[in-house]
């Protein structure tokens, strides 16, 4: 079985109980995917386990192509849709420590198409109403989803409709999308609630304003080309698309039809910084093991050390309505988010096991990760789950991991 590519240079493999796992209690991780892929839920799956610095698992699981019957390897390529946002969250941090931006300034300072937004009356109303927004959204408000902006396929109301087709999905050009976007209501005062939704995206412009550079060029310069990370972009290449996982045809649970956009063939109208990339689970343990080093990966300072402790602390507070568990994720109340992760506020009240400290963010078609400061360890779960089992896999893999550390 080829293993993923270049992951010696940036993490060594060691023994798993070298790093604090039980073997036995660790297999059964291979023992719960296996079960799942011969009941057909999913195809396949590739887990990413690294603790102290070392990889203590990195193994692919059942099919890359189901229906072709091609085996996961462990340098499988992924869809990883919103996992894409914690790389664009560092993008603008970059920009935020060379002084070229502040996380205070107002969105329309860069992309003055968004001034004046309003703000609906009523989020469920099949008529629109608007009143003027008390302030304008910021940059921190894009990085905590605090800025009121939403998805139009995450509500029914007037005020969901009047959103324009967003992403890897998005059927209008960047200057016009963005000119249709402005005519859209905020659904909620900016830095009042929590609301998932277009911020990442409008990060990706603001990089590509104050850059000058594409969203992907600025990417792989100052991240994915530092740290490594040769299989992670905006598109499949000729050196990828051999080794691209597909979903299954249909959903195990809905029966309803499974497209994924880079399994179509088609291309973005532009590069989307809430959803848009590809990778590898080695990759993205790159990624996440840098931020979990303080901002250092592969020999090479990517953020600073204050930087990624600002990212990773709650910004949410006790004055922001958090509506995460409500409207995202279930099994997670007790996190707050931070400026591109859920953040864990304490032990309890989350269904999901974890850590006080520890945070998360995941994908549309079933990727996952989190960082587990406390326990030094990332963990990047690359599974092929579009729909509603997304949800079970990201306590499953938690539960997983963690029942196997034995130190």
């Amino acid at each position: 079985m080829p293993s993923a590519s270049n992951s010696s240079t940036v993490l060594q493999r060691a023994a798993p109980a070298e790093l604090g796992f039980d073997v036995g209690r660790l297999g059964r991780i291979r023992e719960a995917i296996d079960r799942d892929v011969a009941s057909g839920l999913i195809p396949g799956a590739v887990i990413g386990i690294a603790r102290r610095g070392r990889i203590a698992l990195l193994e692919g699981y059942g099919f890359r192509d189901k229906t072709a019957g091609t085996p996961m390897w462990a340098d499988a390529v992924f869809s990883i849709a919103s996992m894409t946002k914690p790389m664009v969250s560092v993008g603008i941090m970059m920009l935020a420590e060379e002084g070229r931006l502040l996380l205070g300034d107002p969105v329309s300072k860069f992309l003055p198409q968004l001034t004046g937004m309003k703000v609906a009356k009523s989020i469920t109303s099949d008529t629109l109403e608007t009143v003027p927004a008390e302030r304008e959204m910021t940059v921190q408000d894009l990085l905590r989803h605090t800025s009121g902006l939403t998805y139009q396929n995450r509500g029914t109301g007037a005020a969901y409709k009047a959103y324009p087709v967003h992403g890897t999905s998005a059927t209008l050009g960047k200057d016009e999308f963005l000119t249709q976007l402005a005519k859209a209501p905020l659904l909620f005062q900016p830095g009042t609630a929590w609301e998932y939704g277009l911020s990442t995206d409008i990060l990706g412009f603001i990089i590509e304003a104050v850059s000058g550079q594409r969203l992907g060029a600025f990417l792989s310069e100052r991240l994915w080309q530092p740290l490594g990370m040769a299989d992670t972009g905006f598109e499949l290449t000729d050196q990828t698309r051999e080794r691209y996982a597909r979903a299954l045809p249909k959903d195990p649970l809905t029966g309803d039809p499974l497209i994924v956009h880079h399994a179509t063939g088609k291309a973005s109208k532009w590069e989307s910084g809430g959803g848009g990339c590809v990778s590898t689970a080695a990759d993205y343990l790159r990624f996440t093991q840098m931020l979990l080093d303080g901002g250092v990966g592969n020999g090479k300072r990517i953020l600073g050390r204050k930087t990624i402790a600002l990212m990773t602390s709650d910004h949410l507070g006790d004055t922001i309505v958090n509506r995460l568990a409500q409207t995202m994720d279930p099994a997670f109340s007790g996190y707050g988010f931070g400026l591109g992760f859920a953040v864990r506020k304490e032990q309890g009240l989350s269904a999901a096991n974890g850590t006080a400290g520890d945070y998360y963010w995941s994908g549309v078609y079933g990727t996952y990760f989190w960082n587990d400061p406390a326990e030094r360890m990332t963990v990047v779960a690359m599974i092929v789950a579009p729909g509603p089992l997304r949800l079970r896999y990201r306590q499953l893999i938690r539960s997983l991991v963690l029942q196997a550390i034995v130190d």
